[in-house]
């Protein structure tokens, strides 16, 4: 019966070696994502207090 059969095999080895600035390239892009959302939160930290000193003015 053919689905008794084992699925076909597929080698999970690239065959070109790996490209070195693929990796650099993701690294600058997390790095910069991190960056901007650390700052987006600080931001926010920043606009609620001065919001909260308003408020209380």
């Amino acid at each position: 019966m053919a689905l008794e059969t084992p699925p076909p095999y597929f080698p999970q080895g690239t065959l070109t070696p790996p490209n070195p600035n693929r990796y650099r390239n993701f690294k600058i892009i997390v790095g910069s994502v991190i960056a901007v959302l650390l700052l987006l939160i600080i931001g926010v930290f920043f606009g609620v207090y001065y919001f909260v000193g308003y408020l209380a003015s």
